[in-house]
């Protein structure tokens, strides 16, 4: 028997929120993100805005230039996430087949339920708008890759108004093909802009060109990645429903308000930024192998830089002292920044046993211990080392 796939997304996840707690921006050109003084960027917009062609990811100076009356309203990361997790709640309550892909996106796999995958999605479209007073789209399907498409295709084709879209797309069993067809080649999953040009230089424009190729040609010009379009083309995709995700990277990064060239502010945000990764990971008893460091200079070009530790950590210290070489390799006095940013990579559990540390270690790491009890009691901010 077919599965049947569910693929659900909160329309303007952020700004439905931002709407339950002030009603006043229902059917307002709105967005959340940062102020335009401060380089903000529209983390997500209202319908309405929409309208006016503001996009999630444009700076907010150029959403004002295009919509002179757009509203900008503080992101509350705390809040989304809290409503984020009733409406996971939510879905696990059907089925704890629950893959959540993002902060406003999950699939389902629903195929041990009798009903069809079509009412289903409507009765858990009435359930989180119910409930929790928030617009979803669902997309319905035999497998993740067509009930994601699905789910793009009827927001598409329904988010011509101010509304949220509330769409609802199926695609049968065995129709897949013919439903992906017609599309642009975007529409499937790994192709970006330059893999389309590529392939527009080819002659294939939709998802139906690249289902008429020879599978061989495809990988012969494009690797692996060419066999995987072939399939996709045809709708084939047979990766389950995956309930939980290992933590592949914790990181951190600040773009400042006005480009910095003051090595001891770039330095003292380096420290900030250390620990506040090495926190995260104590706090998610995780260490790290590799410490990763990325700056972005103000023409918006940006470089990474990556340091593999003889073994692996979670303190502040190790991580400032490899990110602080990782700097100084690649930064000279006076040179402008515009982002600086700071990832511990190659994460596990903590291998460390107290009796096996020498004195020193032992020392750093009691005191680091004593630190993050009082950032538990007072604050993550509430305690720095000191610059020595």
């Amino acid at each position: 028997m077919p599965r049947k796939i569910l693929h659900l997304d909160l329309d303007a996840f952020f700004c439905a929120v931002e709407e339950q707690r002030d009603p006043a921006l229902r059917g307002k050109p709105f967005a959340v993100g940062g102020r335009p003084e401060h380089r903000g960027v529209v983390a997500s917009c209202s319908y309405a805005a929409r309208r006016f062609g503001v996009r999630s990811a444009m700076p907010m100076s150029r959403a004002i230039k295009i919509c002179p009356t757009l509203i900008i309203v503080t992101h509350r990361h705390g809040a989304y996430e809290e409503v984020s997790e009733r409406v996971m709640e939510k879905l696990r309550g059907l089925t704890p087949l629950v893959e959540q892909i993002s902060i406003d996106e999950a699939f389902l796999d629903l195929s041990d339920l009798p009903e069809p995958g079509e009412t289903l999605a409507r009765q858990i479209q009435t359930l989180i708008r119910s409930e929790l007073g928030l617009p979803c789209s669902l997309g319905v399907a035999a497998n993740k890759l067509m009930a994601k498409i699905a789910t793009d295709v009827g927001k598409s084709a329904t988010a011509r108004s101010d509304e949220s879209p509330n769409a609802i797309m199926v695609v049968p069993p065995g129709e897949e093909a013919a439903f992906l067809a017609p599309l642009p080649t975007r529409a499937l999953w790994g192709i970006g802009p330059k893999t389309a040009d590529r392939l527009a230089a080819l002659g294939i424009h939709t998802i139906g060109d690249i289902a008429r190729w020879p599978e061989t040609e495809l990988a012969r010009r494009f690797g692996k990645q060419g066999r995987e379009f072939f399939l996709h083309a045809q709708g084939i995709d047979d990766r389950p429903v995956v309930t939980s995700h290992a933590t592949k990277s914790i990181s951190q990064e600040t773009t400042f308000v006005r480009d910095v060239s003051d090595g001891k502010l770039l330095r003292k945000t380096l420290r900030g930024l250390s620990e506040s990764v090495g926190w995260r990971l104590r706090q998610s008893q995780l260490c790290g192998t590799t410490v990763k460091l990325k700056l972005r200079w103000p023409d918006f070009t940006t470089l990474s830089r990556q340091l593999t530790l003889t073994q692996p950590t979670d303190q502040d210290d190790e991580i400032l002292a490899a990110a602080q070489q990782l700097f100084d390799d690649e930064w000279r006095a006076g040179r402008a920044v515009r982002l600086l940013g700071l990832a511990v990579t190659g994460l596990g559990p903590p291998l460390r046993q107290l009796s096996l540390l020498d004195d020193d270690s032992e020392k750093k790491w009691r005191l680091q211990k004593t630190l993050d009890g009082l950032r538990e009691k007072f604050g993550e901010e509430a305690v720095r080392r000191g610059e020595g």
